[in-house]
């Protein structure tokens, strides 16, 4: 199915963010998952490993990214590349809900603080 309507995209709900799935195999996606996020105002988000690269756009609003220590604040526009294997962490410091654009391989996996593993299914 090349065409995903709007109506068809799942949304998921977790550590206060909400992932919208456009693109992933439940949508005929075999490769590439891609996805909105939206994170509220105030968020702090849990740091985690990620398995594989993830490029994510800034649409709206602005957050703070860490990645393996490093933190830079991005707002609309601005994109942020995370390497596979880093420890990657965002924060909305800002007062409105911040939104962003995500894609990464089929397959991504992240590990918690704790050492658990997350398999999101708007990745897989």
């Amino acid at each position: 199915m090349p065409y995903v309507r709007g109506h068809q995209a799942v949304v998921h709900e977790i550590h206060g963010v909400r992932f919208t799935a456009h693109a992933n195999p439940g949508t005929g996606s075999r490769q590439i998952a891609a996805w909105q996020g939206e994170v509220p105002a105030g968020t702090v988000g849990v740091p985690h490993t990620v398995s594989h690269e993830e490029v994510i756009h800034v649409l709206s609003g602005a957050m703070r990214f860490t990645i393996d220590g490093e933190s830079a604040d991005l707002g609309a526009g601005d994109t942020v590349i995370v390497p596979a294997g880093s420890l990657f962490g965002l924060d909305n410091l800002g007062a409105d809900t911040a939104t962003t654009w995500v894609t990464t391989s089929v397959g991504l996996t992240a590990t918690l603080p704790d050492g658990s593993t997350l398999t999101p299914p708007w990745a897989n």
